[in-house]
């Protein structure tokens, strides 16, 4: 049996400018973001008959992986040329749909536990490039680049997103004390919300690609957000870092000024209230989890409690996706 361990995410500046509408047209995208302590796991065995055994939320038995329904699971079947006599099973720390980079972490995963069930070695940087392929070329999902290559690198990262569509990672080179702060004052809170980020990536990816001045303005000034947060990182400057969160939450209910949007930012504003010093939504869609960095915690931690709001410890993760058992 192989089993791979995968990394969620945490977008911490210029996220939305990894989406291929807005980086070839704009001269690049930019973003800083960290893999988390919460994982997708994928194992994979041989099934001992030729048929294609999968469980996930649901449980498919098919002859071929051209039958499979899941289409994750079949475009990296087909892709890795692992047509039958398989099974292959997927658990997660976090549920889907909550924006902690899910989809991105469970195609990376999979393409490490079939590469090493065939015996061959992929660098991480190469899974990630195959999973943006499947995701964004076969599949056509309006998404960005950001959630495969922070799974697969692992770490406090920042990426360069090229007009050509090639991906540079850069490690944040964060002081040691700076480090150890910002690892024990962020805190992430679950909002119970549940929302799939396609249609608002959809509706991102293609404005940009048409011109919409106003939504390409906002995502330049989130793209210089993540500029600054990278370099706020680097001096150390965590008192930066937490207002530029706050910063780009309101570039992005300025973008998207929903009902559930107004919720959330009631919460970051009770947040803020409460001692935090800065604090986002994650993700694109319209719910999921609230990022804060906070040095006095127990007051935030008790205003987001009287919110129903449920605390998921964590810590960044700087392994990347990798065999835990084979």
């Amino acid at each position: 049996m192989i089993i791979t361990r995968t990394p969620l995410r945490i977008s911490l500046g210029g996220g939305g400018t990894d989406l291929p509408g807005y980086y070839r047209e704009a001269g690049g995208g930019f973003l800083v973001a960290a893999a988390v302590t919460k994982y997708v796991y994928i194992a994979i065995n041989d099934n001992f008959e030729p048929d294609i055994l999968l469980k996930y939320s649901q449980v498919e038995r098919v002859s071929s992986a051209l039958e499979v329904q899941h289409p994750l699971l079949r475009e990296a079947l087909l892709f890795t040329d692992v047509r039958e006599g398989v099974e292959i099973s997927s658990m997660a720390d976090i549920p889907a749909g909550t924006g902690l980079g899910s989809s991105g972490a469970f195609t990376v995963g999979l393409l490490k536990a079939l590469t090493a069930y065939r015996r061959q070695f992929v660098p991480n940087l190469a899974l990630a490039e195959q999973a943006c392929h499947i995701e964004i070329d076969r599949l056509g999902e309006p998404i960005g680049k950001q959630d495969q290559y922070i799974a697969a690198v692992g770490g406090l990262t920042a990426f360069e997103f090229h007009p050509d569509d090639s991906v540079e990672p850069i490690s944040v080179p964060v002081p040691e004390i700076a480090r150890r702060r910002l690892e024990e004052n962020l805190l992430l809170f679950y909002t119970g919300v549940r929302r799939s980020a396609s249609e608002e990536l959809s509706a991102l990816d293609t404005g940009t690609k048409v011109g919409d001045g106003d939504l390409v303005k906002n995502l330049n000034d989130v793209r210089a957000c993540g500029r600054t947060t990278m370099g706020a990182l680097e001096k150390g400057d965590l008192e930066t870092f937490a207002a530029l969160l706050t910063e780009q939450w309101k570039l992005k209910y300025h973008r998207s000024p929903s009902a559930v949007h107004r919720q959330v930012d009631e919460w970051i504003s009770a947040g803020v209230e409460a001692g935090a010093g800065g604090g986002k939504l994650i993700g694109a869609g319209g719910g999921g989890f609230l990022l804060f960095y906070a040095e006095a915690k127990a007051d935030l931690r008790e205003a987001m409690r009287e919110r129903g709001l449920q605390e998921v410890p964590f810590h960044i993760d700087y392994q990347g996706t990798s065999v835990i058992v084979a």
